[in-house]
């Protein structure tokens, strides 16, 4: 039996019982008022107002009213998931797609597989890359004197920028693997120089650990700020030195380039910042790590929560 042949996935009533589950397992929060197990009525045979395409309107499945506030809602609203047109079912198929393809599934694939106009998937793909994102304060990277990998790659070409050798036209990614724990975070910039890299790797690296890099001037001077730092040098051939390699990232910007060369094909500057959480995502949420397809793609719904994305601007920075 095929994992999408659950009821979650093609049935409305039960998409929103698996949601529910999922963002209210502590207990139903009204998102208008925010109390937690509060008096909460659940709403049944309520229907949209009529249209010519549904003339007796559509069953508001998972509709409930808050006894404090008095104020209806269900568990789309406030997640990234709100107004959204499409049915909740299929946009939990997009999820599992998104979250079982280890690089990746283009819009295109998803308006065939879902039976949606292509803007719809694109729009629906961006909705769950930005519940992806994390914007909480992490844990620092090497705590207790752990080993952090970094190093930055080049992708794709920015939008007006002539062709030079230097690779200034590309987009810049500079990501952080901590090898403990198996996490990683990725960070784009307009310009790969210090001044922009070393605020970012200072604050999600802790002073004690040890911090191994290549011999890029751009971290000459940022080996000071902790307990080590250790280099290889790759123009002369060396990839490994005992424990002192950078592998566990490249081997990152590998799964992320070929994704976005292969699947993907073409990303906006504008759009970078999304991508990289989604590869992120997967990488941080991986089989190495004890994670299936099932388990990381309840992690995603989980961050559905608190998080919005507008279509007016949905190509903006945060």
């Amino acid at each position: 039996m095929s994992v999408l042949s659950q009821p979650r996935f093609h049935d409305e009533a039960a998409a929103f019982e698996y949601l529910e589950s999922v963002i209210w397992a502590d207990g139903v929060v009204c998102p208008h008022c925010g109390v937690v197990g509060g008096r909460v009525y659940k709403l049944e045979g309520v229907r949209s107002k009529p249209s010519k395409k549904n003339p007796e309107g559509i069953v508001r499945h998972g509709l409930k009213k808050c006894g404090e506030c008095r104020k209806q809602f269900t568990a789309k609203v406030g997640t990234v998931f709100e107004d959204a047109k499409l049915p909740l079912h299929k946009m939990l198929q997009a999820v599992h797609l998104m979250m079982s393809s280890k690089k990746g599934i283009s819009a295109h694939q998803l308006s065939r597989i879902l039976e949606v106009q292509y803007n719809s998937a694109w729009f629906l793909s961006h909705r769950i890359r930005e519940a992806l994102r994390s914007g909480e304060l992490a844990v620092p990277f090497g705590s207790g004197g752990g080993s952090v990998e970094v190093d930055e790659t080049y992708i794709g070409v920015l939008k007006g920028q002539p062709i030079r050798q230097s690779g200034a036209h590309k987009m810049k990614v500079i990501s952080l693997v901590d090898r403990d724990s198996g996490q990683i975070r990725s960070f784009n910039f307009d310009q790969m120089i210090s001044c922009y890299v070393e605020p970012i790797v200072k604050a999600n690296i802790a002073k004690e650990a040890r911090l191994i890099t290549d011999q890029a001037r751009l971290y000459k001077m940022l080996g000071k700020d902790f307990a080590s730092h250790e280099t290889v040098n790759h123009s002369i051939g060396e990839y490994g030195r005992g424990d002192v390699y950078t592998n566990t990232v490249e081997g990152s910007f590998s799964i992320f380039k070929r994704g976005m060369k292969g699947v993907y094909q073409h990303c906006g500057e504008q759009h970078l910042h999304r991508y990289l959480a989604e590869f992120d995502f997967r990488y941080c949420n991986r089989a190495k790590l004890g994670i299936d397809d099932k388990a990381r793609t309840d992690n995603a719904v989980k961050g559905i929560v608190g998080k919005r994305l507008t279509y007016r601007g949905p190509d903006l920075q945060p």
